[in-house]
């Protein structure tokens, strides 16, 4: 188990908004694996942050477990899962610098797009939108998802438009999000990535996990919709700049 302090130092911000992604605020979570980055090696800060993420799964999922879009999940549960497996064949030949510039890049784009189109508040909402580009977007969350963590913006760019209310929007993503992570692990551990020390170090955060998922919870139940999806496109656009500047600096550290 890791006792070093100055890894705390940053593991508990980098829990906290794991935890509050969890409870609902989709985008934050990004942030963690780039925080534990500055003190351990990525590849170690993913293993230990996964099992931190399935305590907050089991948090959302029970707590939204009543609120959730059966469409939405049906797509993304089939693309996702195809997702996930191409990202773990293929993990060796993607580049991760490539893929989080691509998925900051689409990110980005998005919320631009969304805010030049001025679209009103009161406009209706998208919906039924196609199968097909779902199933394309859920295809992108779940290869990214495994090869960077990074499975939000895609999902955000397919399920935002539809204006589905906070908690069902919440639930949605947790169950996808939960199945995803569980699929992950068991990956991962076929592959030696989950070793006791890293569980042990993960196991301390727990409680933290436990706490700050809550709280997103409590919080996701009582904005409105309007402020929600607010604060989700400027988490996703954030969240898109910060994916290029990661992606950009390692594809030039690599020239």
């Amino acid at each position: 188990m890791i006792t070093d302090w100055h890894f705390y130092l940053v593991a508990i911000p980098a829990v906290i908004l794991l935890g509050f992604s969890k409870g609902g605020f989709q985008g934050m979570g990004l942030l963690s694996l780039p925080l534990l980055s500055l003190v351990i090696p990525p590849l170690q800060a993913a293993a230990i942050l996964l099992p931190v993420l399935m305590v907050g799964d089991v948090v959302s999922i029970w707590s939204f477990r009543k609120t959730w879009d059966k469409r939405n999940l049906i797509i993304f549960m089939v693309g996702g899962m195809a997702g996930i497996a191409a990202g773990a064949l293929f993990a060796a030949h993607l580049s991760n610098a490539a893929v989080l510039v691509a998925v900051g890049v689409i990110a980005v784009l998005f919320v631009l797009q969304s805010w030049l189109k001025k679209t009103p508040a009161s406009a209706a909402a998208v919906t039924n939108p196609p199968v097909a580009p779902g199933l394309f977007w859920a295809f992108c969350s779940g290869v990214t998802s495994f090869v960077a963590n990074a499975g939000a913006p895609p999902f955000q760019i397919y399920v935002m438009p539809q204006k589905l209310s906070p908690v069902v929007y919440a639930g949605t993503a947790s169950l996808f999000f939960g199945a995803a992570n569980l699929v992950k692990l068991v990956l991962l551990a076929g592959l030696g990535q989950v070793s006791h020390d890293n569980l042990a170090t993960s196991a301390v955060l727990f409680p933290l996990a436990l706490v700050a998922t809550i709280g997103g919870v409590w919080l996701v139940r009582r904005v409105d919709a309007a402020r929600f999806y607010k604060l989700i496109y400027w988490l996703t656009l954030l969240v898109g700049a910060k994916l290029i500047f990661d992606g950009s600096r390692m594809l030039l550290g690599t020239l």
